[in-house]
């Protein structure tokens, strides 16, 4: 299987860096295409893959072809390669593009798959979200997916969940990053210097996620494992909750989704 990459940004870097250094698939197999071409060529040699010229020349080399460019570049993207598309598969990994919007610019001589990954992917900790719906030979859907695995888990939603899945997943990190900022604040106030207490925080988070994941076990349970009667955690999820963190990651949301659907 040969890929391509039509936009070359951060995202795009994490996931061609994702396949090749996984050695499921050979950096010679791996194609990208970014308007600036001295950048491009840049990245080819430090990840190890091929630099196409232009974006035709790129879906001519190519099975499968990744979107990754901004969402508003879209259109104009596909009406310059669409002649190309004929028989090929493509993968967006742009946000707001469903299948439906593919199919009706595309019909049926495309495969199509709509992916929502994170930031975290960047170091093998993201969330790949897959589109359900999809026009994907069964084989190569699963060779796919188990690419996107090297970036992290895998999970597959409904047409009509991935707007709130990609808020919780796609727009999470910030939130989470917020959190880590808020703590360090904290530890600061109280005298750890600040590069120790983003270290801090951040490992702090890390191993709960980890903790919660690998045991499955419910986060109220993990928690209340920590507050010990009487004691200092304890008053400290009083004071959370007197803040109102709960209402505020439910509100966060909420906003999104307003934006999202316009309600």
């Amino acid at each position: 299987m040969k890929i391509g990459f039509i936009g070359m940004g951060n995202m795009a870097q994490a996931i061609a860096a994702g396949f090749i250094y996984s050695d499921r698939i050979d950096g010679t197999d791996v194609y990208a295409y970014a308007p600036h071409q001295d950048k491009l060529k840049s990245n080819a040699a430090k990840i190890g893959f091929v630099p196409a010229p232009t974006p035709k020349a790129l879906v001519q080399s190519v099975d499968v072809v990744i979107i990754a460019c901004k969402p508003y570049q879209i259109e104009e993207v596909l009406d310059e390669v669409k002649s190309e598309l004929k028989g090929k598969a493509i993968v967006s990994v742009a946000a707001g593009w469903v299948f439906d919007t593919y199919k009706k610019i595309l019909g049926d001589d495309v495969r199509i798959q709509c992916v929502m990954p994170n930031t975290p992917a960047m170091v093998g900790e993201g969330v790949l979200l897959f589109e359900r719906v999809n026009s994907l030979e069964d084989g190569e859907r699963a060779e796919i997916m188990d690419l996107f695995g090297n970036l992290g888990i895998v999970e597959e939603l409904p047409t009509e969940l991935m707007g709130i899945g990609g808020a919780i997943s796609g727009c999470g990190p910030a939130f989470m990053d917020m959190i880590m900022e808020g703590y360090a604040d904290a530890a600061v106030k109280y005298g750890i210097p600040r590069t120790l207490a983003y270290k801090l925080i951040s490992q702090t988070m890390l191993g709960s996620a980890k903790l919660q994941l690998q045991s499955g076990s419910h986060p109220g349970v993990l928690k209340d494992a920590v507050c010990s009667p009487g004691g200092t955690t304890i008053r400290g999820v009083e004071a959370l909750e007197k803040a109102g963190l709960r209402a505020a990651c439910l509100s966060s949301i909420e906003a999104i989704m307003e934006k999202k659907t316009g309600k």
